[in-house]
């Protein structure tokens, strides 16, 4: 395995100071964008994005929900793009997550909503962009430039930026207050050593990813970075539907990586993976209460919307280094560029 840095290691390591700009240079952009959601009281929410952006589009969901009390659904982009349906979207607020913000359906979809009369907030990482134009508020993530072809610090900064706006909007102070701690707790996860799983994916070309709640959003960007990286068939679960017909495929060493955060969920996540463990399954995870399965170390926030964060940070850390121990060079993935352009 190679000693060379790679731009994604680089960037890993970056991650805690682009949240800490992030909260400092847009601080002032999120509090107005979340003023203005509590102004207009919208009835629920719509998000539009891709990828790993449509990850923290999840992320959000489960944030808002559990929170605030407003349902969100992720619209299709290709409703606007592709079939120019349009959506009775009044009364609501969309948020639009590209990094780049160039590409044409995501930006055709917030037009839409906006000309249906929603509220429109777009998360870039691109100030000037067409998504960042189209809509009436625009947030800079400030992540700085990313040569990887995997996003990492851009997927952090986006949902520390979605958890900012939504903390604004509800004036819910304790969680303005852990994103502030969180840069910290950030840094303390790239130094959390994830690579006694490495063994138990040799020879494997699929695993399970498995979260719950807020942390199933943070499963399956885990899941899409072993398939970008690794070149890994990965596949993310909410514990309990794994207990469904996923099961099936569960055997003897089979794989899981199990991503619980210190919420409510950490119970059930704790007890699914010492039940596949008893199955068989090499299970890994983040969660002292497991007793069958291994357990993984993890930085604890503090606060159960924070929580999930530092766990995807850790596993960006032995991705990128697993990526290398295959063979593999993680800034270059095959048939995969940096921004996609999809109509």
């Amino acid at each position: 395995m190679s000693d060379h840095k790679t731009h994604m290691r680089r960037e890993v390591e970056e991650i805690p100071e682009a949240a800490a700009r992030l909260l400092d240079g847009s601080g002032a952009a999120l509090e107005a964008a979340g003023r203005d959601i509590a102004r207009r009281d919208p009835h629920f929410l719509v998000t539009v994005a891709r990828g790993s952006s449509d990850h923290v589009a999840a992320f959000m969901k489960y944030a808002v929900e559990l929170t605030a009390g407003l349902a969100v659904a992720s619209v299709g982009p290709s409703v606007a793009s592709i079939y120019g349906a349009k959506l009775r979207l009044a009364g609501s607020a969309c948020l639009a997550v590209s990094q780049s913000g160039k590409s044409p359906d995501i930006v055709a979809m917030a037009e839409s909503a906006k000309a249906s009369g929603a509220l429109t907030i777009a998360l870039t990482n691109t100030a000037g962009s067409p998504l960042a134009t189209a809509s009436d508020h625009a947030i800079d993530i400030l992540a700085g430039p990313e040569r990887s072809v995997a996003a990492t610090k851009t997927f952090v900064n986006s949902a520390v930026a979605a958890l900012a706006l939504m903390a604004h909007a509800t004036g819910n102070t304790g969680l303005l207050e852990a994103l502030k701690a969180l840069p910290g707790h950030l840094e303390q996860a790239i130094g959390c050593d994830w690579m006694p799983l490495a063994p138990a994916l040799e020879g494997d070309s699929s695993l399970f990813v498995l979260g719950r709640g807020p942390s199933a959003a943070i499963a399956a960007e885990a899941a899409l970075k072993f398939k970008e990286t690794c070149a890994m068939h990965a596949e993310a679960y909410s514990a309990a539907e794994v207990m469904h017909g996923p099961l099936a495929l569960v055997g003897p060493g089979f794989p899981v990586l199990t991503l619980a955060a210190r919420d409510a969920s950490e119970p059930s996540l704790a007890e699914a993976a010492d039940a596949l463990a008893a199955k068989g399954a090499d299970v890994f995870v983040t969660s002292a209460r497991a007793k069958a399965a291994n357990r993984l170390p993890h930085v604890a926030t503090g606060h159960p919307l924070t929580d999930p964060l530092p766990l995807i940070v850790s596993f960006y850390a032995f991705v990128e280094a697993f990526a290398r121990h295959r063979g593999l060079d993680p800034d270059t993935p095959r048939n995969l560029r940096k921004v996609t352009e999809t109509l």
